[in-house]
């Protein structure tokens, strides 16, 4: 493996990885970001793992977009994942589309994106991948790994491959399988994509028309599902947008709808709707469950991993209740394991936002925890 410097950091894992649809690859690269120190011993390193629409570019300002962090909430000096204290590191994940492999990547015999020709990748075949920038970094056992939503599958499906390689895991507002709603609001956003004239079965050039109309739609779709209807209410009720009365037009009349569409609007600037299709693809083939015959605790029988599981109360599309099967199948094999519902009116959003009692949990699990290890 060798480090590829371009505009973002890269591994070049040559190591050949067979993925679940059989297909095999290798010298594919690896995008990811890193904060803070490894000390010399080598055990305060913390993996994050990002959720759909996240990249590497966890704190600070992301070079590619000029925005802020995606977890600047909770990643940083002195926050609830210091990097003063802790060594970050974050990868795009397999299928993603800021630097690691995926369709955006060049075909060299075409010299074009691989589009569609990319393989059909899953969660497993994404923590696979990432599984090397361990052996890059040379650290035998993490501190911790983390994520939220998709990151909290990765968090889960790492713990059940690499028993050994974490001594902490905080899988955040996740499941161990995904529901037939989740599967249902993702093909939504595909079809949304595949619909639009722009997307030419996946093979459209990045340099000219994009299907940008289709991800647009995609992402007003996902995004009502990361909030919640009493934050909704409260946050735009029926208000008006600019306006003293109705149009009786199709123009955004309401707040609400001015929102989403601007919530489209900044997304396709940094997204690529291809990967958008592969990416929620592998959400939906996450079955943890069907892995292990239906015995999700066999999942995690080797490891000695401590557990924190959080979810939050107005959450609907990862609820309480799917975190508590992942708590239930852990304490069966007398895991160590701890359990926080969060109380949030933020929805599934609320483990990016600043929720206050979610980041103090996370900061005091991390420290008590690392001072057990010292």
């Amino acid at each position: 493996m060798n480090e590829k410097n371009t505009d973002v950091k890269q591994l070049l894992v040559k190591e050949p990885l067979k993925l679940d649809c059989g297909l095999t690859i290798k010298n594919y690269p690896i995008a990811y970001e890193t904060y803070g120190d490894l000390n010399k011993s080598k055990d305060n390193a913390i993996l994050i793992f990002h959720a759909l629409s996240g990249d590497q570019f966890a704190s600070g300002t992301n070079p590619i977009t000029k925005r802020e962090g995606w977890w600047a909430t909770a990643v940083g000096p002195d926050k609830a994942i210091d990097t003063n204290k802790y060594f970050i590191i974050c990868a795009n994940v397999l299928g993603g589309c800021m630097g690691s492999y995926g369709p955006n990547t060049i075909e060299p015999s075409t010299k074009k994106p691989l589009g569609t020709n990319f393989p059909v990748i899953t969660i497993n075949d994404m923590v696979n991948a990432q599984r090397n920038l361990l052996d890059f970094f040379k650290i035998e056992k993490l501190f911790c790994v983390i994520g939220g939503s998709m990151g909290g599958m990765q968090v889960l499906q790492f713990v059940s491959n690499f028993p050994d390689k974490t001594r902490t895991a905080i899988p955040i507002a996740c499941t161990a399988s995904h529901s037939a709603q989740n599967i249902a609001f993702n093909e939504l956003g595909r079809q949304a994509i595949m619909a639009d004239t722009n997307w030419k079965d996946g093979k459209y050039d990045t340099n000219e028309s994009l299907p940008n109309k289709g991800l647009s739609v995609a992402r007003m779709a996902a995004h009502i599902t990361y909030l919640s209807k009493k934050g909704l209410q409260e946050k735009f009720g029926r208000k008006l947008q600019e306006r003293d009365d109705l149009k009786f037009g199709f123009d955004a009349d309401f707040q609400i709808e001015s929102y989403l569409r601007y919530q489209g609007s900044i997304f396709v600037d940094r997204f690529d709707a291809n990967s958008y299709l592969y990416i929620t693809r592998a959400m939906d083939y996450f079955d943890l469950i069907k892995q292990y015959n239906g015995n999700l605790s066999k999942a995690f029988e080797k490891t000695l991993t401590k557990f924190l599981i959080i979810s939050f109360t107005s959450d609907w599309l990862y609820p309480t209740s799917e975190n508590r099967e992942i708590v239930i199948a852990l304490n069966s094999i007398g895991a160590d394991v701890a359990f926080l519902e969060i109380k949030s009116d933020k929805g599934h959003d609320s483990f990016l936002l600043n929720v206050p009692d979610f980041l103090n949990a996370i900061k005091n699990f991390l420290n008590n925890s690392y001072k057990n290890i010292k």
